[in-house]
């Protein structure tokens, strides 16, 4: 397991009670398993921000650029049993404000904006903007993350995405006197990607909406949660696992391979959705890793097929997200992650 090294006490102490050397991160996923982190920090409003950016300024002078991770909610997130051995940030609630338009603004479109904080949870705010009568949001009810790491990763469902709605969005670099708020088009948004950067924190975002009813919105916001109880599981899940490919589903895919409810381990391929991938109750984080190139490997066999995962990695020994997806990413000066 992850014992935090002496290059990180200073930066600890430095941070005060915001930080805490060896915190477990298992709990704070929706998997629920996996190790701790060396160093976790959180950052309870943006007066914190510069601190930490400080900090780390001194600790790169000092012993170079600690790895750093954002984590949001944890719902698309595994973590290595055994643990990770950098930085992990956590937007505390100074970074979850929610500021709805009054009822009769709107812009000469018919637009209005919606201000929410980076660490706001998407299904409140798809609730809260449809009990103000707001039409445009009501998909995110669906996504169990935070907002920053929606707009990092232009997450989605039900028809919907951040790149649909996002108008512009606040950040700051960590290693860099950079920042600002800026246009959606700077993100170079693609099918769960941008170009948000490894050092980059999103701290807020700007969200367009137009004028609705809010008995309809409250109706959709619930067609979607049924929706969900249906026809996905529950349980200790990251919800999907690999990105559709082209024209075609992950999960399809998967089930034509014969490995819907197929268990390595602790782990197993939901019955319910077979691009869930489900972990036991005080299980394993390096079974699911397992299980998910064993699905990789087995699709690609058998429909040629390469998928790409879709939930991130942290602290497995061949890169943040290794060979799962062919798209590790490194460590060092500058490289951090975000988890939704």
């Amino acid at each position: 397991m992850v014992t935090p090294g002496e290059a990180l006490r200073p930066l600890a102490a430095q941070l005060g009670s915001r930080a805490t050397l060896g915190q477990p991160l298992g709990p704070l996923t929706t998997y629920g398993v996996g190790g701790s982190a060396a160093l976790f920090v959180e950052l309870e409003g943006p007066e914190d921000l510069e601190l930490l950016r400080t900090a780390l300024r001194h600790t790169a002078a000092d012993v170079g650029t600690p790895r750093v991770f954002v984590l949001g909610r944890g719902s698309n997130l595994l973590v290595a049993d055994e643990g990770f051995e950098g930085i992990v940030l956590h937007l505390g609630p100074g970074f979850a404000g929610l500021e709805l338009p009054p009822p009769w603004s709107s812009r000469a479109d018919g637009d209005a904006v919606v201000r929410a904080g980076a660490a706001a949870a998407l299904p409140v705010l798809a609730r809260r903007v449809a009990d103000a009568g707001w039409s445009g949001l009501s998909w995110a009810v669906g996504v169990p993350g935070s907002v920053g790491g929606a707009v990092r990763m232009n997450a989605g469902g039900h028809g919907s995405d951040m790149a649909s709605c996002l108008l512009r969005y606040g950040w700051v670099d960590l290693c860099a006197d950079a920042g600002g708020t800026d246009d959606v088009s700077r993100l170079a948004y693609g099918y769960r990607s941008s170009s948000v950067t490894a050092s980059q924190l999103v701290v807020e975002a700007e969200l367009r909406v137009t004028p609705g009813s809010a008995e309809e919105e409250r109706a959709a916001v619930a067609d979607i949660v049924r929706w969900r109880r249906a026809h996905q599981p529950g349980g200790s899940n990251a919800g999907s696992v690999f990105t559709n490919p082209a024209d075609d589903s992950a999960g399809r895919l998967i089930e034509e391979a014969g490995l819907k409810g197929f268990r390595l381990g602790t782990a197993h391929v939901s019955e319910k959705h077979a691009n869930f991938i489900q972990a036991d109750k005080d299980g394993s984080a390096g079974d699911v890793r397992a299980l998910m190139t064993h699905v990789r490997d087995v699709v690609a066999e058998r429909s040629g097929v390469t998928l790409r995962a879709e939930v991130r990695l942290l602290g497995f020994g061949d890169g943040e997200n290794g060979p799962v997806d062919g798209n590790g990413e490194g460590s060092g000066v500058g490289q951090a992650g975000v988890a939704r």
